[in-house]
């Protein structure tokens, strides 16, 4: 394959994640930012998954990690789920994202697990970080959102501790995938923890919103799903 046809799908998501990134920030005082999401964020996934199945095409039936690119493709059609949803305004938009976004930290545990090492080789200080994430944001976030209302409180909470695992089970992949992948794929689980973090602060923490941090939102939310789609690539 010619490497500028090879390399176009990952520039079309690199393009539209800055595009819908900058959309974001303008979408509280711009009506055409907001129109222009509907269309932007909608294809995020679909490009990224474009590029992640071209890039991965030879390597899927790899017995050692089929399973690793199954959930990583499972988890970006989940997460296309998730960003649809999340363009509408309702609370019944908000939760079926948090499902849909739910059952895709699912499928990236599903699939960090499948290629993990030997209990001696976590990385026990990311396990770390990861418990005290939880045992910090769930019940907060859990609490702050069951002051807008009772119903969120435990979609919240238990979102809150999925997105923690997730963020854990990449710290404790097999030591013997090529170093590089393994740093890309956890940098990428790290970006996705910081972005649900800020959209979690800026929609139940903060009452006035702040169009930079949707924009913060938005970028740490693609370059994450990026490098997480990259590294599982690289990884075999």
């Amino acid at each position: 394959m010619p490497l500028a046809k090879k390399l176009l799908p990952t520039a079309v998501y690199a393009a539209l994640a800055i595009a819908d990134t900058v959309a974001a920030g303008k979408t509280s005082t711009s009506t055409s930012a907001r129109r222009l999401r509907y269309v932007l964020k909608p294809a995020l996934m679909p490009a990224l998954a474009t590029a992640f199945l071209d890039g991965t095409r030879e390597r899927r039936a790899s017995s050692d990690t089929s399973l690793l690119h199954t959930g990583t493709a499972a988890a970006q059609a989940l997460s296309w789920g998730g960003d649809v949803a999340l363009l509408g305004s309702s609370e019944k938009s908000f939760l079926t994202g948090v499902g849909s976004f739910f059952g895709a930290h699912l499928a990236y545990i599903a699939a960090f697990t499948s290629v993990r090492g030997e209990r001696a080789d976590y990385d026990n200080a990311g396990l770390k970080v990861a418990l005290g994430l939880w045992l910090t944001t769930a019940p907060v976030m859990g609490i702050a959102a069951g002051r807008q209302d009772p119903a969120l409180r435990a979609p919240v909470a238990a979102y809150a501790t999925v997105l923690c695992a997730m963020f854990a089970s990449s710290r404790m992949l097999d030591p013997e995938l090529p170093p590089g992948a393994r740093r890309t794929l956890q940098a990428g689980t790290a970006l996705f923890l910081l972005s649900d973090s800020v959209l979690a602060a800026q929609k139940f923490l903060l009452t006035e919103p702040h169009p930079i941090l949707e924009s913060v939102v938005m970028s740490t939310y693609t370059v994450g799903q990026g490098l997480i789609a990259r590294g599982v690539a690289s990884a075999s």
